[in-house]
């Protein structure tokens, strides 16, 4: 049985993501797998570790893995929840882990190996490649707001995502909003052709966007779906929308300028700024 998978390195963001991750393995009925990884980098390069240095660094590891295991059990006491410790590249480690779980959740930030989460240097590596889905959780904790939101473009949009965000939202009895943020430069037209330009594009993307989710809605009837067209850039108007979500859910890879890096420009901007746990799939080969 896959696992939901969590990373730890005793920060108080991993704490915050070894609880929620606690909720999310209880929620879908799943075991929780706590993993630390030991980066041997440092070690590699003076050649053979000192034994006495592998030794605390495997007992501190151990030290971090019961702390985030009681952690998890004072907040579900029946909980099935395992440690592991890993070694080797941190992202090498949590993408194979990735690749066989349920969800890899990340605290937004961190010490030691995570500490540069935001900047690019490990969460969002993983998030760029995982072969499964990848939630980082940012924001606070507070009340339950009963809404899932899905960023979607409808041109780039992938049956992972969709199937996520459904699927969290029936799970959570939660209300599922579908938005699509754009912005289309102003060309030589006039006023008022620009506007009916931009309602038309407005339309057919709204058609778009329902005939993508006609096969969800009847997979998934029980799931209220909200759809929303937003003028504005995509990370900002995900970014307002988070600020009322308890997950929101968007694809690795998007169309843009970036589109070849590891993570779509959209995003690796809401991992940035979002106001609630962010949930990253895609197309993985």
């Amino acid at each position: 049985m896959a696992a939901i998978i969590v990373a730890t390195d005793g920060s108080p963001p991993a704490d915050r993501a070894v609880r929620w991750a606690a909720d999310e393995a209880v929620l879908r009925g799943l075991p929780l797998q706590i993993v630390h990884v030991i980066d041997e980098a440092p070690y590699d390069v003076l050649g053979s570790p000192d034994a006495r240095i592998t030794d605390r660094a495997t007992a501190t590891a151990e030290a971090l893995l019961a702390e985030a295991h009681k952690l998890a059990l004072d907040r579900h006491p029946g909980l099935a929840a395992t440690t592991e410790i890993a070694r080797g590249s941190v992202p090498v480690a949590l993408r194979e882990r990735a690749a066989t779980a349920a969800a890899l959740v990340l605290g937004h930030r961190g010490r030691g190996g995570f500490a540069s989460l935001l900047l690019g240097s490990i969460g969002l590596r993983v998030a760029g490649h995982a072969r499964g889905p990848v939630i980082v959780v940012r924001g606070e904790p507070g009340p339950v707001r009963g809404e899932v939101v899905l960023g979607i473009d409808p041109d780039t949009a992938d049956d992972a995502a969709l199937a996520y965000a459904f699927e969290a939202a029936a799970l959570r009895d939660a209300r599922l909003r579908v938005l699509h943020a754009f912005q289309l430069s102003e060309g030589p037209v006039t006023p008022a052709g620009y506007y009916e330009d931009m309602a038309q594009i407005e339309e057919a993307r709204r058609h778009q966007i329902d005939d993508l989710l006609t096969p969800y809605r009847e997979r998934h009837g029980d799931v209220a779906v909200v759809t929303d067209m937003v003028r504005d850039h995509p990370v900002q108007a995900l970014t307002t929308a988070s600020r009322q979500a308890d997950l929101l859910v968007v694809n690795a890879r998007g169309r843009s300028l970036l589109r070849d890096m590891l993570l779509g420009s959209v995003s690796h901007g809401v991992l940035h700024h979002a106001h609630c746990p962010v949930a990253v799939l895609g197309r993985y080969a």
